[in-house]
């Protein structure tokens, strides 16, 4: 009887870890032709969610942020990878820095 206490126990504090390492949700953001694709981004509001953002042109763009309070440059051909949230129900806007005239978005939490 005591032994499967035990293995109970442990089988228990096996199963703990596991949901410590369930992943963030992610989101994939692309550059191209200086411009974000997709340009509205929908995510999971209340989670914390793995934004990668693939720059597929051959000069740098900036992530930016100010509703996301995130800003980071992506070299050409190059990943970023950037948290963001938990976020409220809602809608943040980006641009790119370098060209703001044709690099913008919004994510859009529901």
């Amino acid at each position: 009887m005591k032994l499967s206490r035990i293995l109970s126990a442990a089988g228990i504090c096996l199963m703990l870890p596991l949901g410590a390492l369930a992943a963030d949700p992610e989101a994939l953001l692309v550059i191209k032709n200086n411009r974000f694709e997709p340009t509205e981004l929908r995510v999971p509001a209340g989670k914390r969610v793995k934004l990668v953002v693939h720059n597929q042109d051959t000069t740098p763009e900036e992530f930016e942020s100010h509703d996301l309070n995130r800003e980071k440059v992506v070299p050409p051909g190059a990943k970023a990878t950037i948290y963001i949230g938990p976020l409220k129900p809602g809608r943040y806007s980006f641009f790119g820095e370098y060209h703001e005239a044709t690099a913008k978005g919004v994510i859009v939490a529901e």
